[in-house]
């Protein structure tokens, strides 16, 4: 983690302005086409999920406004974003919120996460860290938009990324797919390149 220097940097108006919002955070919902991901998830034997978490974060974390905070009040650019995700156990209704670093390769990180949920049997293991982006799969609906319960925080950057329920539209299957981010840091163009590369990720997924 760096702290972001102010007198240089050409994104200080835009983020104070953003910061000094009511609402400073704002949400974007679209479709990915996830054909060739989940056929070649489901080949190697993958959860979906842990497989998806790890596809966003190895994309997002490739665009540095992604990984801008506040710590202790200052912009700050962390070097790596790690995940942090709502799960299901098996029979429950209840979801617990795991922690799990980000690992160099999807192999790496799915093992890590399967082996971390079937570890924690606690809902909550403490505070949010303010390096990762927060998860929350909605595989019940297929939603065309997304709210979410808010702190309070205005300083909150951390990006908050759900997806709802995939369907089958014209031989593809299709998942909505929304991001929160916080204005100061992350503008359209930039929810924009993370579109375009997480599509071209899943596209040529292996």
């Amino acid at each position: 983690m760096r702290e972001i220097d102010v007198t240089t940097w050409d994104r200080v108006m835009h983020c104070e302005i953003f910061r000094n919002s009511v609402q400073p955070q704002y949400c974007v919902t679209f479709e990915l086409d996830i054909t060739n991901f989940l056929k070649k998830v489901k080949e190697q034997g993958y959860s979906f999920t842990f497989s998806f978490v790890f596809a966003v974060t190895k994309c997002a974390n490739e665009i540095t406004e992604f990984r801008c905070r506040f710590f202790d009040g200052k912009p700050v650019i962390y070097d790596k974003i790690n995940t942090s995700f709502t799960y299901l156990d098996q029979g429950s209704e209840l979801f617990k919120v795991v922690n799990v670093e980000m690992q160099d390769t999807i192999e790496e990180y799915v093992a890590l996460a399967t082996e971390t949920v079937r570890n924690q049997k606690e809902y909550f293991t403490g505070p949010m860290a303010n390096d990762i982006y927060q998860f929350s799969s909605f595989p019940w609906v297929s939603f065309t938009h997304i709210s979410h319960t808010e702190s309070g925080k205005k300083d909150n950057a951390t990006p908050m990324i759900d997806w709802g329920k995939y369907f089958v539209r014209d031989n593809k299957v299709i998942l909505p797919f929304s991001v929160q981010v916080h204005h100061s840091f992350v503008d359209g163009v930039h929810i924009g390149k993370l579109a375009n590369g997480l599509q071209n990720y899943l596209d040529h997924f292996e």
